[in-house]
């Protein structure tokens, strides 16, 4: 797991190796274990390195093999990339390390564009060949690994984070109206390739964008998801069908246990990690590290779910780690966790993983993560509603949009109105995609879109502020396509999760099976007041958001005289959400 950063230029000057460099600094958390940097002419480029595969010097990035006339710089790992490396051995490529890295280089050489099918993993990567001057970035199925793109004038930068662009100068950080309104109206999920800034842009997930050397651009998405019922899958038992996935599952949490170094899980006791350590302990791992994180009791909710991932990790034997923070350490680390945020987002569990990850990264390198499995497998409790749908886009908006179009004219300045983009996309979006029932439609919306630029960038952003890698196994694309081809009931029943949940009852004690689902909770972040509501108020109250415009006057005092009463509903604070954006402009300068 690394980070990247680079220019290329499509006019005669050469790359601005200073700005990269600038950039690559910003990228010093992702990877602390190395640097190096590149430049030839109108290409530069910069790479901070995580160790996890082949920890010698032979992986160091970037990575040039002069006699092929190829350079890549790569963040992420390519489970498979050892029967790869047989195969491209057998075709008489030659090797001086042995990691991921040149593996994934040789493969472009052999293979071309259609390299990338080959690669079972997350990954991001920007090649360039020296020959024709070409540029090629490529980013993985789901967008684990992030990848953005900001053009300057005769050329190209591009960087893991939008933090390491803004380093680098040069960007246009007027507010994206289109960005603003999924943010505010979709529970700030902006989809590729929006994000807040006009001038900075994200490469969607399973693409590849070539650059000619003058700068003519071609895309080309590499890899859709088939959401419908596969008839001879229908036919079969559940129990078979429940064997299908219980191989593939454990195919995908085998797979993550690639590394040179020790691989942890974070355990938060609900069923999709505990049957991640379930899986692992059939496989064999001995010695296995778990982590759980817990806060203060607060608002009559219990803080933290310890008698649950204590239940698990005593009856498999791991090497258990009950984090407990303080409410004082929530505070003084929330405006680290703003800054660690390549896009202001705005779940309460940001902060959680930031000091979870913090504590985390002192023992291991490495994590497995339940992330994915509620979207993939139908865990939320909008399904079931939208299986017997008659108007999917209005009951879809209705449980995960925050805010309707009409609301929404309420809440920012008249400059920044504009349309309706976030339910024009929604409606787009179920109207083209290859998927024929609501239910089909929402769960392919959500992951292939919402995932994305939700729970796994929010998994990324924090994770990596740490240099720790996270693994997501429900994300395996083979595991999600069988997933997509699943009977409705396989993943509608039993309260959602059904096939799942029938898996983990054969593996995993069955009261943290059949229980209310869990969460991270922050209560600080769900009950403002106290310092953060004065961090709040004091932030939108300041010069800088003064001047900005960004927010109605009244809608904020609104908002403020009574937190508590502007809730969404997925149960967030419509307060928060407008602070969060402000706190994350103002924390990177904008």
């Amino acid at each position: 797991m690394c980070g990247f950063a680079g220019e290329a230029r499509f006019d005669h000057h050469a790359a601005d190796i200073s700005a990269v460099a600038r950039m690559g600094e910003v990228l010093r958390p992702r990877g602390p274990d190395a640097a190096g940097a590149f430049q030839q002419g109108r290409i530069a480029l910069a790479h901070r390195r995580l160790r996890i595969i082949d920890l010698s010097e032979h992986a160091q990035q970037p990575m040039t093999d002069a006699e092929l006339g190829l350079t890549l710089v790569f963040n992420g790992c390519i489970y498979n990339y050892r029967e790869l490396r047989q195969e491209l051995e057998a075709r008489g490529y030659r090797f001086f390390s042995h990691g991921d890295t040149e593996v994934v280089l040789k493969a472009f050489h052999a293979w071309g564009r259609d390299s990338v099918n080959r690669l079972k993993g997350m990954f991001a990567f920007a090649l360039w060949e020296r020959d024709s001057g070409r540029l090629t970035l490529v980013r993985d199925r789901f967008g684990i690994k992030p990848l953005y793109l900001a053009p300057v004038a005769g050329g190209l930068r591009f960087a893991s984070t939008l933090p390491a662009l803004l380093a680098g100068g040069r960007i246009d950080t007027r507010i994206n109206p289109v960005a603003l309104h999924h943010y505010l109206s979709w529970h700030a999920v902006v989809p590729a390739p929006h994000t807040m800034l006009q001038g900075v842009h994200k490469l969607p997930p399973a693409t590849i964008a070539t650059f000619e050397a003058d700068g003519t651009r071609t895309d080309h998405t590499y890899w859709r998801l088939a959401m419908r019922t596969d008839p001879e899958l229908a036919r079969l038992s559940a129990a078979e069908r429940e064997e299908q996935v219980t191989d593939a599952l454990r195919e995908a949490v085998s797979r993550r246990m690639v590394a040179d170094v020790p691989v942890g899980v974070l355990l938060s006791g609900g069923v999709d990690s505990s049957l991640v350590v379930a899986l692992l302990a059939e496989l064999g791992q001995h010695d296995l590290q778990t982590f759980s994180i817990g806060f203060e009791d607060a608002g009559g909710e219990t803080g933290n779910e310890f008698v649950y991932s204590d239940r698990v990790a005593d009856y498999f034997g791991t090497r258990h780690h009950r984090i407990h923070i303080p409410t004082v350490n929530l505070l003084d680390a929330l405006p680290q966790v703003i800054h660690a945020m390549s896009e202001p987002m705005v779940s309460y569990d940001n902060v959680a993983f930031y000091l979870l990850s913090q504590e985390v990264a002192k023992h291991v390198k490495v994590v497995q993560s339940g992330q994915g499995a509620d979207e993939v497998f139908a865990g939320y409790h909008w399904y079931p509603p939208l299986a017997e749908s008659q108007d999917a886009v209005a009951d879809y908006a209705q449980a995960f949009f925050d805010r309707d179009h009409a609301e929404y004219r309420t809440v920012v300045a008249p400059s920044f109105v504009g349309e309706d983009f976030s339910g024009d996309y929604l409606r787009a979006h179920f109207a083209t995609v290859d998927a024929p029932t609501p239910l089909d439609k929402a769960l392919h919306l959500d992951t292939t879109v919402m995932l994305v630029d939700d729970p796994v960038k929010r998994v990324d952003n924090m994770t990596m502020a740490w240099g720790l890698e996270a693994r997501v196994p429900f994300l395996d694309h083979e595991l999600v396509e069988l997933a997509g081809r699943l009977p409705p009931e396989d993943k509608l029943g039993d309260g959602g999760k059904a096939v799942l949940k029938s898996i983990a009852r054969r593996r995993v004690p069955r009261e943290v099976i059949d229980r209310p689902k869990g969460y991270f909770p922050v209560p600080i972040l769900k009950y403002l007041d106290g310092p953060v509501l004065d961090m709040v108020r004091d932030a939108l109250g300041s010069e800088r958001a003064r001047a900005r415009g960004l927010f109605r006057p009244d809608y904020v005092q609104k908002l403020l005289q009574a937190p508590a009463e502007h809730i969404t509903p997925l149960r967030g604070s419509k307060l928060w959400q407008i602070a969060l954006l402000e706190l994350w402009l103002q924390t990177h300068d904008l």
